[in-house]
């Protein structure tokens, strides 16, 4: 077997060798026949049972969700069963099999087709990639009507444990979050994909869990076989398929010194975060859920920099979408508070919109990103927004709790948003409520218009947290979640970094905290980088935290500073990314 290597997009680090384990599309086996008359409604019957079983099988996988699952997973099986419900699935595919006597199979995949034709003329990138969800959805019911899908290995036990069992890389063109759960118990330990992106639900769902994975590989699911042998470097975005001896061994031995590396990694728990020259550094997680803050503290975190609440309210199965009531949310801040121990927890407020819409089923802009969302959806919905600001203060009660508000661009919007806090603290004076009166107020800063205009910031607000994701997408004009212009997504470009750098500098001046809680915070390429520009807060998934606070212990403020000058002097992308190397090498 020749062996070969493929490069895609990579989404979630470390490496995996395994075996591969193909999930063949379902859709390429289907049969085209035609039912006769008297055979027509049993046909419609035979669909509407797989339609069924598909939807019981999607609420026994959110029923069966553990504790530890992402929050995510939740969500996405919503979105499929609601796609299921849908009459342009649920319904067209049976009218089709009556008209056309076309056989069950036949009409599924016909009228998905013309569906995901429609889709591919929807200019807005995301929304053409919720074509994928369509098809992931079709590819279960076809699955339940044909009988293709391979079997599933036995989950390991005690008695079928084998240290020396080759486990299994998924290979397929495309893999739903719930077809994820079915390999979660097994030994699974990475996947391929022929699309998808940085962003995808996919790679959210890979770094969840924590396993390498590689997406965005094009002929991955052609090219190879089922059995074959299978190398994942999640770093490198790199597949190789049936390695030489020579190559696997050299995986093999790479594999086990990052494996050493995290166990030394662990000694620095609880080991404060200061630089070789005495500069302190406040290293932060950011959450979904209350339920990860012990993952927080355990990776020596001091405090949540961003408890993203949103996925309080997403994921939670009616149409339209049941926004979680004031006690709900006061439960699960105060939940959250209590369990960091006194140590701040940073919770913004409602970020819905773009890539994280609150209901599926509602209808979405042309160009969500641009939209309707985060503070803009909060002030278009003023009680909810005003629910959300009482039940966070309530919780200040517990602890120490900042409220970040993100995606402000006008003074208008800060003007408005402080109005509603104090309207909230009224309310609860009023119902002799306690809350914390001095509670502080920060801004996301992740529009360039933010960034340019931070003096009617400062000056109305008590912090500020630099979002890099949102900066550098709005920034470069680039949708994040679309695997086509990925290339184009780069932290390092020029005017990203000048943009970073004044709003640390704007707020350090003003006499503000600046954090960093973007992907950048947690990335150990950007860490000097970051510190030569003065940033002394870092907010990341816990994950992340120890590896980041390695980078900080083994760094000099002093050699730093003048070459992070040096790098935001440079506009050739080739001087910077040779700078920024050096910074990493000091």
């Amino acid at each position: 077997m020749a062996s070969f290597t493929l490069h895609g997009i990579p989404v979630s680090r470390g490496i995996s060798i395994g075996r591969a384990h193909k999930l063949t599309p379902a859709a390429l086996d289907v049969k085209h026949y035609l039912v006769p008359e008297e055979q027509v409604e049993a046909e419609v019957g035979r669909l509407q049972d797989a339609i069924a079983a598909v939807h019981h099988d999607l609420q026994e996988l959110w029923t069966d969700l553990p504790k530890d699952a992402p929050t995510e997973l939740g969500a996405f099986i919503d979105v499929h069963a609601l796609i299921l419900s849908d009459p342009m699935i649920s319904e067209a595919p049976l009218d089709i099999i009556r008209s056309r006597h076309y056989n069950a199979e036949w009409a599924l995949v016909t009228q998905i087709d013309e569906l995901s034709a429609q889709f591919d003329e929807i200019e807005d990138e995301y929304l053409r990639e919720r074509k994928h969800d369509i098809q992931q959805v079709a590819e279960r019911v076809l699955k339940v009507l044909t009988g293709t899908a391979l079997p599933l290995p036995a989950p390991p036990s005690e008695h079928n444990a084998d240290q020396y069992q080759p486990q299994m890389i998924v290979v397929a063109h495309d893999i739903s979050p719930a077809d994820m759960l079915a390999f979660r118990d097994r030994s699974f330990i990475g996947f391929v994909t022929d699309v998808g992106g940085q962003n995808s639900h996919t790679a959210i769902v890979a770094r969840s869990l924590d396993i390498p994975a590689a997406v965005g590989m094009s002929q991955a699911s052609r090219l190879i076989e089922q059995d074959d042998w299978v190398i994942i470097d999640g770093d490198a975005g790199v597949v190789i398929c049936n390695p030489s001896p020579l190559v696997l061994e050299q995986y093999r031995a790479r594999q086990q010194t990052l494996l050493r590396a995290r166990k030394r990694l662990l000694k620095l728990k609880k080991t404060p975060a200061v630089t070789r020259d005495g500069t302190p550094i406040t290293l932060l997680a950011n959450i979904e859920l209350p339920d990860d803050c012990p993952a927080a503290l355990e990776a020596g975190a001091v405090g949540v920099g961003l408890f993203r609440s949103e996925f309080l309210f997403m994921g939670r199965g009616a149409h339209p979408v049941k926004v979680p009531s004031e006690d709900e949310q006061f439960e699960q801040y105060r939940k959250a508070v209590l369990a960091m121990k006194g140590r701040p927890v940073t919770i913004r407020t409602l970020d819905i919109g773009a890539d994280k819409p609150l209901d599926p089923g509602e209808h979405t802009a042309l160009n969500p990103a641009l939209g309707l969302r985060a503070i803009r959806y909060c002030l278009a919905e003023p009680q909810m927004f005003l629910t959300q600001l009482r039940a966070i203060l309530r919780a200040s009660a517990f602890g120490k709790v900042r409220i970040l508000i993100p995606m402000l661009a006008h003074a208008f919007e800060i003007d408005q948003s402080l109005s509603m806090i104090k309207q909230a603290k009224a309310q609860l004076r009023e119902e002799n409520v306690k809350f914390d009166e001095a509670i502080e107020v920060g801004a996301m800063v992740e529009i360039p218009a933010a960034a340019l205009a931070l003096p009617m910031f400062v000056k109305r607000l008590n912090f500020l947290s630099i979002g890099t994701n949102d900066l550098i997408q709005y920034t470069l004009a680039i949708d994040r979640v679309d695997y086509e212009v990925a290339h184009l997504y780069n932290p390092l470009h020029p005017a990203v970094l000048q943009l970073i750098a004044m709003t640390i500098s704007a707020g350090k001046k003003a006499g503000l905290d600046v954090a960093v809680c973007g992907e950048m915070a947690g990335d150990v390429k950007f860490t000097r980088l970051l510190l030569g520009m003065g940033l002394t807060e870092f907010s990341m998934h816990p994950a992340q935290l120890l590896a980041v606070k390695q980078e900080i212990l083994s760094s000099d403020l002093a050699l730093i500073a003048p070459r992070t000058r040096k790098v935001l002097r440079s506009m050739e992308p080739a001087e910077i990314v040779e700078a920024v190397e050096q910074l990493q090498a000091m």
